[in-house]
């Protein structure tokens, strides 16, 4: 998955004034004790990421 697809579907599901925001403040267990921005810094793959974020957050599965 592109970068470009990863924050096109966050933006879509938190809307423009959370995604970010919820990347770069909320801390997942399921990342290794790292938020969004820190996990894709560290090299996860975007897709791997993305999958975690519909787990935690109950994403619906059409918008995954």
């Amino acid at each position: 998955m592109r970068l470009t697809v990863f924050w096109e579907r966050m933006t879509d599901h938190f809307g423009p004034g959370y995604a970010d925001t919820f990347a770069r403040d909320h801390v997942m267990a399921e990342l290794g004790g790292r938020t969004v921005h820190e996990a894709l810094d560290a090299g996860w793959d975007a897709k791997d990421v993305w999958r975690v974020v519909c787990t935690v957050m109950n994403v619906p599965r059409e918008q995954r």
